[in-house]
C-alpha cells in the first residue's frame, strides 16, 4: 500500500513551522555554545532556566495581566546577574583539569534544584498562558500559522541579531571572541578572561530568559519539561561545532526544518529522533562538528 503524499500547502506549512522552530533552537543553542566557548562548561541547567523564565512569564501574566514580552525587562537582567554569580561563585571553584566533567554534575544538580523549586511552588500541573492573540493565525498559500509562532521567532531573531552585533562590533565582543578562540592567548594579550567568562556566562543565561519567554507564548509548561530540551540542544551544539555560535545557529535551523518535515509522516516523538541520529552521525563521522572551523572565526 502506497503512502499518501502530503499536499503542497501542508509541505509549505511544515517548512515555515520548521524555520520558526529553528529560530528558537538557534537562540537556545547559542547560549549553550557561549558557556562551552568561554569556560569549556557543559551547562545541563540551561534548559531548566529556560522553563524557569517561562514560569516567571506565566506567573506575571496570571497575577498582573501583563504581556509576557514585558517581563523580559526584568528577567533578562535578572538572568544575566544570576549567570555571572553562578560562574564566579560555583564554577570557578572547580579545578581546571576536571572542569568539563565536573560542570556536568554541578549544573545537573542546579537543574534538579530548579525543577524541585518549581514543583514545590506551582505543583506538577501543566500551565499555559492565554493571551488575546493566542488563537490568532495568518493564512497564506493555503497554510495557516499561529501568530504567536511568528512573535516567538521574531523575539529569537532580535536576540540573535543583538548577540551578533555585540560580539562583532563591541570591545567586550572582541574580548569574548578572543577568549572563545584561544583563552590563553587572549590572557597574554591583556584580556581579563575571568571577567569576560563571567559576563559571557551571564549573556548565555540571558538567552534562556528570552527563549523561555518565547516558549511560554505557545507551549504548555510543567517543571520537568526541561528534560525534553536537553537532548536536542546538546545535539545542535555538537553538530554545529562546540564553541561555534554561527555553527550552532545553522545546525539549529537545519535540524528544526528536518524535524518539522518528518512530522508529516511520523509522530512528534519519532520526528524528534532526527536530533539523536544527527548527533550519532556527527560523532561517528566528524566529531568536531559540521559547521565549526573557519565559520567560527568569522563571528
Amino acid at each position: 500500500m502506497l503512502l499518501a503524499l502530503p499536499s503542497a500547502s501542508l509541505v509549505f506549512q511544515s517548512i515555515v513551522l520548521g524555520v520558526l522552530l529553528g529560530g528558537l533552537y538557534a537562540l537556545l543553542a547559542a547560549g549553550l555554545t557561549l558557556y562551552f566557548g568561554v569556560m569549556r562548561v557543559v551547562m545541563i541547567a540551561h534548559s531548566a532556566f529556560l522553563i524557569l523564565a517561562a514560569y516567571l512569564a506565566w506567573y506575571a501574566h496570571r497575577e498582573t495581566g501583563v504581556d509576557p514580552l514585558l517581563t523580559l525587562l526584568v528577567t533578562v537582567p535578572l538572568f544575566f546577574v544570576a549567570g555571572v554569580a553562578m560562574q564566579r561563585l560555583l564554577l570557578t571553584r572547580l579545578r581546571p583539569a576536571t572542569l568539563t566533567m565536573m560542570s556536568v554534575l554541578l549544573t545537573f544538580s542546579v537543574a534538579l534544584v530548579i525543577e524541585g523549586l518549581l514543583g514545590y511552588a506551582f505543583s506538577g500541573t501543566q500551565r499555559r498562558i492565554r493571551l488575546g492573540y493566542s488563537s490568532a493565525s495568518l493564512e497564506f498559500f493555503g497554510a495557516r500559522i499561529a501568530v504567536v509562532k511568528f512573535i516567538a521567532f521574531g523575539l529569537a531573531a532580535a536576540a540573535l541579531l543583538g548577540l551578533y552585533l555585540l560580539m562583532k562590533h563591541s570591545r567586550f565582543g572582541q574580548g569574548l571572541r578572543a577568549t572563545i578562540q584561544h583563552r590563553d592567548a587572549a590572557r597574554l594579550l591583556g584580556i581579563d578572561t575571568d571577567r569576560i567568562a563571567g559576563y559571557g556566562f551571564g549573556l548565555g543565561l540571558a538567552t534562556a530568559a528570552v527563549g523561555g519567554t518565547a516558549l511560554s507564548l505557545d507551549t504548555t509548561i510543567y517543571p520537568s519539561l526541561h528534560w525534553h530540551w536537553i537532548g536536542p540542544l546538546m545535539a545542535i551544539i555538537v553538530v554545529g561545532g562546540l564553541g561555534s555560535v554561527p555553527g550552532a545557529a545553522i545546525a539549529a535551523m537545519t535540524l528544526g526544518l528536518m524535524q518539522s518535515l518528518l512530522q508529516l509522516e511520523l509522530s512528534t516523538t519519532w520526528a524528534q529522533t532526527v536530533f539523536y541520529v544527527a548527533l550519532f552521525a556527527t560523532l561517528a563521522v566528524r566529531p568536531q562538528g559540521f559547521f565549526g572551523g573557519r565559520l567560527a572565526q568569522r563571528f
